[in-house]
C-alpha cells in the first residue's frame, strides 16, 4: 500500500485537509451510507460490511508516510469510507494508527459511531485533537432502523461528553438529514450537553437515490438561526448553503 494518508476532495473536502481510511469497509448497516454504492462498483464480487477488516498492511504504510515529515502540525481525520471503530471486531489497529499520527507531530480528526468502543483510546488525544460524533436521529428506536449495528445515538453523545471533559475539541456532523425536526431538536441542545464551543457542521441528504420532501432552504435557515440565537459554533455545508440562497453561490 502506497501513501494512505491523502487529500479528500469534493464534499469531503469540507471536513478535513487530510484523511486516511483504516479499514475495508463498515459494518454499521446504515441504509444511507455513501460508500456502499462506490464499493460495490468497483468490487462488484464483494459486499461492502460483510468482511470488514483493517486494510492490508495499513499501520506500516502510514508510519513510512509520516516519516517524511510533510504532515507535521497537520490534522488527520480518521474516516470517510469508514468507520474508525466498526462494530464486533478488534479495533486495535485504530489505537496503531492513531500513535503513529501524534509520535509524527501531527494531529488527529476522528469521526464515529462507534460510541464506547472508541473510549479506550482517549488518553492518545489532547487538545490539539478532535472527537466527532454523526448524528442522524436522536431516537433510539429509529437508529436501531437506519444504523442498526452502530451505538445508540445516547451513547454516542456520552463518549462527546467524557472525552470533551479530558479538553479534546469536539464535534458533530449532521449529515444526512434525513428527519429534519429531530436535527433541529439536536441542534438547540446538543452544545448546552457536551461543551458550548462544539462544532456543528451541517449538511443535508446527499449521495442517496431517495426524493426527500424537505424544504432545505428553510431547514437551513431556521438551523442557522438556532445556532446564531444560542451562540453556538457552527459551519453550514456548501450544498446546504446552496439551497439557502436559492441554488447560489452568493
Amino acid at each position: 500500500m502506497n501513501n494512505p494518508i491523502y487529500v479528500p476532495k469534493g464534499r469531503a473536502g469540507e471536513y478535513a485537509d487530510f484523511a486516511l481510511n483504516i479499514y475495508t469497509s463498515c459494518n454499521h448497516g446504515c441504509w444511507y451510507c455513501f460508500s456502499k454504492k462506490n464499493f460495490e462498483r468497483w468490487r462488484p464480487n464483494e459486499t461492502f460490511g460483510e468482511d470488514v477488516k483493517p486494510r492490508e498492511g495499513i499501520v506500516e504504510a502510514t508510519k513510512k508516510q509520516l516519516s517524511k515529515g510533510k504532515h507535521a502540525g497537520k490534522t488527520i481525520m480518521l474516516c470517510f469510507t469508514c468507520d474508525p471503530y466498526p462494530a464486533l471486531i478488534d479495533t486495535s489497529v485504530t489505537r496503531e494508527v492513531i500513535m503513529a499520527i501524534k509520535e509524527a507531530g501531527a494531529h488527529v480528526q476522528i469521526l464515529t459511531k462507534g460510541g464506547d468502543r472508541a473510549r479506550r483510546d482517549f488518553d492518545l488525544l489532547d487538545s490539539e485533537d478532535s472527537f466527532g460524533i454523526t448524528l442522524t436521529c436522536l431516537s433510539a428506536k429509529v437508529a436501531n432502523e437506519q444504523e442498526p449495528c452502530a451505538a445508540s445515538p445516547a451513547e454516542r453523545v456520552a463518549t462527546l461528553q467524557d472525552v470533551a471533559k479530558a479538553g479534546v475539541k469536539t464535534w458533530a456532523s449532521f449529515e444526512p438529514v434525513i428527519n429534519p425536526s429531530e436535527i433541529l431538536e439536536a441542534i438547540k441542545t446538543l452544545p448546552s450537553m457536551v461543551r458550548p464551543d462544539t462544532l456543528l457542521k451541517i449538511g443535508k441528504l446527499n449521495h442517496f437515490n431517495w426524493k426527500s420532501s424537505t424544504d432545505w432552504k428553510m431547514f437551513g435557515t431556521e438551523a442557522e438561526r438556532i445556532c446564531k440565537e444560542k451562540g453556538w459554533n457552527y459551519y453550514i455545508k456548501e450544498d446546504l448553503r446552496l439551497e439557502m440562497n436559492g441554488g447560489s453561490n452568493a
